[in-house]
């Protein structure tokens, strides 16, 4: 994956992680669903992380020859 489509994909995910962060109230979650949209944006900004700076160098692997 060249870095370009990188750089648009972990952009993308900061993007849904924003959009999900505006609709958390402010202070820990109450309802399983706060608790919901809390994972969904930890997970948005974790996929962001590996996009972007593929700590794992798993965007470069060659899985099928």
């Amino acid at each position: 994956m060249s870095v370009r489509q990188r750089l648009i994909v972990g952009s993308l995910w900061i993007g849904v992680a924003a959009v999900m962060a505006t609709t958390l109230e402010p202070g820990l979650p109450s309802t399983l669903g706060e608790g919901a949209r809390l994972f969904v944006v930890v997970m948005a900004l974790f996929l962001a992380v590996v996009y972007l700076f593929d700590p794992w160098d798993i965007h470069d692997r060659e899985y099928f020859e």
